[in-house]
């Protein structure tokens, strides 16, 4: 059958199983537009209030749903909009299809209005590009841009269309399937060598991250953790891939991890890394990071393996495949003396003393309102760090946030997107007040879709953690970091037609968990001092001598 450009983009969108897209219209868009308009039954359309806070919905949506994101943005200003978003997802290894308009191709480097070569723009942060200018293309590009997003390491593809081509007509071919794609199988040549490095060990740490929690492979890691006596750390993205009550969960590693699990992973003799990436926030000082260490590194991207922290030994390949089989293969190992040590390191692993309302206890109070099975998205900030070395995550994918990135103004359109993609249910957001006005606006968006967000503001009147660095490193000179707003937050919110609340005890944040409306989103302006840090702190390139508590 013949369609327009338009209609097989929507067409498309529909068959790849597509049933929530975010965006913004736009002059380069408006066929693409009018298509969402005579499909609406099929296929629901979030209006944003900016393209980034559709960018960082869509991301939040393919974490949480486990499918490809979908975001359309017009040419221009719509397309250079998402580009914090696109980074985003790229550097966390999100699954999202951004699909923006653009001039016609004749005007394509003519400085026409709203001309820019976005995908020269994007090239860098996007697993895959493609300007589309042949109808006869297209279908095939869409098709081959989600089948890059959702397979292998996961990530965001791009496809640029021209107007022109939204408008041209071309067959359109309903049953189209690419050729089947054959998965590599994991190199498991290295299976036994890494046996053999975990028998020799007398301390081994397993370190996970984000490629656990992608792979669902938390039990596996629990299973290898049990047979092998060995404790388990996490990186930010790997929170929740174990659950939180595992008795050798150490929980989050690196810069702001706990205590007990940033000692340990120093004194082990032997980490296990499984889908991480070793950044400089999890290493500090690279070339003492594993100096007196062996390492085994295992991951789906075999451009990871030695690109920060040389291994001992290396796997490339699919966790799920490969757990079992290292499983199968590893000893049986007590370790008695290391876990006995591990677990006086949990004993001294105490959170600092300080006000009755304080970030810890507030996050406290907030994770026992609330069930394992609520969605927690973040801000970017001390609030961050807070969440992860406090929020007890029982399971993986419930929390969501900027890990690579570290994209302040995320939290609020990852808490639109997780919400939708559950189905409207209870989201919660912690900010702090320098995130939050970063992309309150879309406020009207949660509003306007009657999402039960519930938004958590640490509220201190500063950039905390650039405060914190300036009160350890610059000698207190505060430049810029004291916000002194005046704005009234909880008014705020009512403004935009949420609801808002202060607390100032946890008695009056306990009461205002439970005023919540049920199809609105609410805030609760928490005031904590600006003077509260993130504590234990490892200085940037520094190591566990140069800890800070």
């Amino acid at each position: 059958m013949v369609q327009s450009g338009a209609k097989i983009i929507i067409e498309e969108l529909i068959r790849q199983g597509v049933d929530t897209v975010f965006g913004y219209p736009g002059g380069y868009v408006i066929n693409i537009y009018d298509e969402l308009y005579k499909n609406a039954d099929r296929i629901e359309h979030i209006l944003t209030a900016h393209e980034q806070g559709a960018a960082h919905a869509a991301d939040a949506y393919a974490r949480v749903s486990g499918k490809v994101g979908a975001v359309i943005a017009t040419s221009g200003p719509g397309a250079t909009n998402l580009v914090t978003g696109i980074a985003n997802a790229y550097l966390d290894s999100v699954p999202v299809v951004f699909i923006t308009g653009n001039v016609p191709v004749p005007m394509l480097g003519q400085d026409s209005f709203q001309d820019i070569d976005i995908a020269g723009v994007t090239l860098p942060i996007v697993k895959h590009s493609y300007v589309v200018k042949d109808i006869k293309h297209l279908q095939h590009t869409l098709n081959e841009a989600f089948l890059i997003a959702g397979t292998d390491r996961k990530g965001p593809v791009h496809v640029d269309i021209p107007r022109c081509v939204q408008l041209d007509e071309c067959e359109y071919d309903p049953e189209l399937k690419l050729p089947a794609t054959i998965k590599k199988p994991a190199d498991l040549t290295n299976i036994k060598a890494a046996a053999a490095l975990i028998e020799k060990s007398e301390r081994p740490y397993i370190y996970c991250g984000g490629g656990v929690a992608a792979a669902a492979a938390g039990q596996d890691v629990v299973a290898l953790s049990e047979k092998i006596g060995a404790p388990v750390g996490m990186s930010l993205m790997g929170l929740g891939a174990v659950p939180h009550s595992y008795k050798l969960n150490l929980g989050m590693s690196g810069m702001h991890g706990r205590y007990a699990s940033v000692v340990a992973k120093s004194e082990a003799d032997l980490i296990i890394a499984l889908g991480v990436r070793f950044s400089d926030r999890a290493t500090g000082n690279a070339s003492e990071y594993a100096a007196n260490t062996s390492v085994i590194h295992i991951d789906i991207d075999a451009a990871e393996i030695g690109k920060n922290i040389r291994p001992t030994v290396s796997i490339c390949g699919d966790l799920r495949e490969i757990l079992p089989n290292l499983i199968s293969k590893a000893p049986i190992c007590h370790n008695d003396a290391w876990l006995k040590r591990v677990k006086v390191l949990k004993k001294e692993d105490t959170p600092p003393s300080g006000t009755d309302f304080s970030p810890q206890n507030i996050i406290d109070q907030v994770g026992r309102n609330y069930g394992e099975d609520t969605v927690v998205t973040t801000d970017v900030g001390q609030h961050q760090m807070w969440v992860a070395q406090n929020y007890k995550f029982e399971k993986p994918g419930k929390l969501i946030s900027s890990g690579g990135l570290g994209a302040m103004g995320y939290g609020l359109g990852a808490a639109i997107g997780a919400s939708i993609a559950r189905g409207r249910k209870r989201t919660i957001l912690f900010t702090g007040d320098g995130s939050f006005g970063m992309n309150l606006n879309e406020m009207a968006t949660a509003v306007t879709q009657q999402l039960p967000i519930t938004i958590i503001l640490l509220n201190n009147g500063a950039l905390g953690l650039v405060r914190q660095l300036q009160t350890f490193f610059q000698e207190k000179r505060y430049s810029n970091t004291t916000l002194d707003r005046k704005t009234d937050f909880p008014a705020l919110a009512k403004a935009f037609g949420a609801e808002g609340f202060k607390a100032d005890n946890l008695q009056e944040l306990n009461d205002a968990l439970n005023k919540l409306p049920d199809k609105r989103p609410s805030l609760i302006d928490c005031r904590i001092s600006k003077d509260e840090k993130v504590l234990p702190m490892i200085p940037a390139g520094g190591t566990v001598k140069d800890m800070i508590q």
